[in-house]
């Protein structure tokens, strides 16, 4: 339901609107003026503001550019019997979607409203949406070459017309959000907003806010309101990474929001609901932290209704091939190199290395490989892997751990011990290099 709010200082006029809109099926408020219009959004949510220009106290207009600040705020339909050209442009300079002049009729008061409420929902998502434009112009391409990323590939295909959670597991860099990516592309909602967000980046503080909104003077620095981006995924697919760092605070709302889509922004008594298909993705062991309190145990078998563990880069060598000739072929372009291909040697020495940074730590040596290439075919001496850890593979007594250790020791060597720096070139995010460290005792 819409929920409009009319700013209007005669008050037949109000108590008109009110009645009409309603029948129609809008949830309607009513202020005599700017303050009181103001009083109002802090209490609830408006989709759209009916708004009279000429009213004692605050008047339309310098309401309007109050509100114009806020991007958040609802959108203005003017309603005015006193209807200009200057008050007209003045009007949508300060931001007003249309403008009717009194007399008007109802009908098609109604049609604009909605469209009004349509256009507020689109400026909403635009900015989230852009990374929608950039996915669904992209070339899309699942590499499955090996048995297991087949088998996967097709257990997608059944699972994706469904609206069930799904849990992908998998080492960093493994591709789970190319899987996720896959799962939305072959549902139903591939025509709605596919939304991600890393659970690790944000802090505890954040995160909240971030999924389910707040409202302004929730908290000291919340000045406007905020919508979530489960609003913003409404009628498509919200893609949780990293779900094992989630706040255990936070765990028992998703829980909620799952069972029945309902939520509330932060500092609001008000229940709200969206249709959101939920993919989450861990590389931690879940059932361990179920088990011993760390996750939640509800939510784990919540989300575990169907899981895909992806396997790591270095059990299926056979899909090296593909998905380096795919990463030569988009940094050729993006470079603007004519890089033909692989050399034997190069595709040998991919192959033995073992690549603790699975998938996206290739893609990032094949980026360095095509910037580096002085010919038209990559030759092993462009790649940035150890020789000693190439032919690692193949000795008796290689240890993988010992295999990783010596890797970031290396990489940090190269870039003087520049964390950022490091965890790009590993293809792992700041805080798995954090972790590493500690792992193998490795000190700055």
């Amino acid at each position: 339901m819409i929920n409009v709010l009319v700013v209007d200082d005669e008050e037949p006029i109000r108590r008109l609107l009110k009645k009409e809109l309603s029948r129609k099926g809008f949830v309607v408020e009513t202020a005599a003026d700017g303050h009181e219009a103001l009083d109002r959004l802090k209490e609830q949510v408006f989709d759209v503001i009916l708004l009279d220009i000429m009213m004692p106290g605050m008047d339309g207009i310098a309401l309007m550019k109050k509100l114009h600040r806020d991007p958040a705020s609802p959108v203005i339909i003017v309603l005015t019997g006193k209807a200009t050209v200057e008050t007209a442009v003045d009007a949508m300079k300060h931001g007003a979607y249309d403008y009717l002049a009194k007399p008007y009729k109802l009908d098609e008061l109604v049609i604009i409203i909605d469209r009004a409420y349509e256009y507020g929902r689109l400026s909403m998502k635009s900015q989230l949406l852009q990374q929608e434009l950039v996915r669904k112009e992209s070339p899309f391409e699942f590499v499955c070459k090996s048995a297991q990323m087949s088998e996967i590939l097709a257990l997608i295909k059944k699972i994706a017309p469904t609206d069930s959670p799904v849990l992908i597991q998998g080492e960093s860099g493994t591709g789970k959000e190319l899987i996720a990516n896959t799962i939305w592309h072959h549902s139903r909602r591939e025509a709605a907003p596919f939304i991600a967000l890393n659970c690790a980046t944000l802090s505890e503080n954040l995160i909240e806010s971030e999924i389910f909104g707040h409202e302004k003077g929730s908290f000291t620095s919340a000045y406007q309101t905020k919508h979530g981006i489960v609003e913003v995924a409404d009628k498509g697919t919200l893609f949780l990474d990293e779900i094992g760092e989630m706040p255990i605070g936070l765990q028992a709302k998703l829980l909620r929001f799952l069972d029945s889509g309902e939520f509330r922004r932060i500092g609001s008594n008000r229940t709200l609901k969206v249709d959101v298909r939920v993919l989450a993705a861990t590389n931690k062991d879940l059932a361990e932290m179920a088990r011993t309190g760390a996750f939640r145990e509800d939510l784990f078998y919540r989300l575990n209704v169907i899981t895909i563990t992806i396997p790591p880069l270095r059990d299926r060598v056979d899909d090296i091939p593909d998905l380096a000739d795919c990463f030569l072929k988009k940094y050729s372009q993006k470079l603007s190199k004519e890089i033909k291909g692989l050399g034997p040697d190069a595709l040998d020495t991919l192959k033995k290395y073992l690549w603790p940074g699975n998938v996206r730590e290739l893609e990032n040596v094949i980026e360095r490989a095509v910037i580096l290439c002085d010919t038209g075919r990559i030759a092993a001496a462009d790649l940035a892997v150890p020789a000693r850890h190439a032919d690692a593979g193949t000795k008796e007594h290689a240890s993988l751990e010992n295999m990783e250790k010596e890797h970031i020791l290396k990489v940090l060597r190269d870039v003087n011990s520049n964390q950022s720096k490091a965890s790009q070139i590993l293809g792992i995010d700041r805080k798995t290099l954090y972790h590493k460290l500690r792992k193998y005792g490795i000190t700055s």
